[in-house]
């Protein structure tokens, strides 16, 4: 087992040119930790949010931080106490946001955090599933309690969470509405959507009665949202937290959901991935050393799909 590695780190907030790859000590695992060899990491919008200092009264984190928190790769090293795992395990997770993430080569991460790796994925995609999957997943599945049957209007459905609810929402049996460009059209077509808003050409903030909002913009997106609810209907944010006043003066159920850690969700994801129930959509990857470039990627807001760093 190799004592240094490589990584991805920042000594400050900042820009991207804070991202710094640096040669650092393999990390120390703690006694219900599993060490993981890292193939492939995502790369999510909350990293770049992290970087700049935007969650920081949220998560302070300590300096200097290596981001990241969508992993896949093989188990190399135990904890004392993890039962359950052997060394050579594939496995993929949404680790612990409060600690040091997978934009290295080595990631510790609690064994309760972790799932079997999807046999039918590679490893970029492997990576590409955990946060936004769990993200659509519990936005739709624990807070907004989707059912079949039920009309669903998911915000930029061509963005790696969205691409991820619009296939849970079908899956689940709703009547999936969703907003993109007319050049996304098509790719959110063949993962589910019924109806495709073109956001250049209508104003989704036309439609009426919806069971649930699943909003990743926040802002003036979500302001609009308000009146497409029925009286009864919920809506759910992943970027701002709803103003309650406002749901119920709508006679709706609001949310802020940020994602949870889900060892539990992500075997059943992986089931769904392996039947071909939903599939990962992959925009671009990344080589390690080009993190600033995927995140100038991430922050143009134009990925259709998953930003992945090759990373073994």
């Amino acid at each position: 087992m190799t004592t240094s590695m490589q990584a991805i780190r920042q000594h400050s907030y900042g820009q991207r040119d804070v991202l710094q790859l640096e040669n650092v000590p393999t990390p120390q695992i703690s006694a219900d930790d599993v060490l993981i060899r890292v193939h492939a990491a995502g790369v999510n919008p909350v990293d770049w949010k992290i970087r700049e200092g935007y969650l920081q009264s949220m998560m302070p984190h300590e300096m200097p931080l290596t981001l990241g928190w969508d992993v896949a790769g093989e188990i190399v090293a135990l904890g004392e106490q993890v039962t359950g795992w052997q060394i050579g395990d594939a496995v993929y997770s949404r680790p612990d946001i409060g600690r040091n993430g997978a934009y290295a080569e080595f990631v510790a991460v609690r064994a309760s955090e972790i799932a079997k790796k999807p046999q039918s994925l590679d490893w970029q995609q492997a990576a590409a599933v955990p946060l936004a999957a769990l993200t659509a997943w519990q936005a739709l599945f624990e807070i907004a309690q989707l059912q079949a049957g039920e009309k669903v209007l998911i915000h930029a459905g061509a963005g790696g969470v969205g691409l991820f609810a619009i296939q849970l929402a079908k899956w689940r049996g709703a009547e999936v509405y969703t907003t993109t460009s007319g050049k996304n059209a098509e790719l959110v077509t063949t993962h589910g959507a019924d109806h495709v808003i073109d956001y250049t050409q209508a104003n989704f903030a036309d439609l009426r009665d919806l069971d649930v909002v699943f909003d990743t913009m926040g802002g003036e997106i979500l302001a609009q949202s308000w009146q497409t609810l029925k009286a009864g209907g919920r809506l759910v944010s992943i970027c701002d937290e709803p103003d309650i006043a406002t749901a119920q003066k709508h006679q709706v159920r609001a949310q802020f959901c940020f994602v949870q850690p889900s060892a539990a969700q992500l075997s059943e994801i992986a089931a769904l991935l392996d039947a071909g129930d939903i599939k990962v959509v992959i925009d671009s990857v990344f080589p390690l050393a080009q993190a600033a470039l995927a995140h100038e990627r991430s922050e143009s807001g134009r990925a259709r799909g998953k930003i992945v760093l090759q990373v073994a």
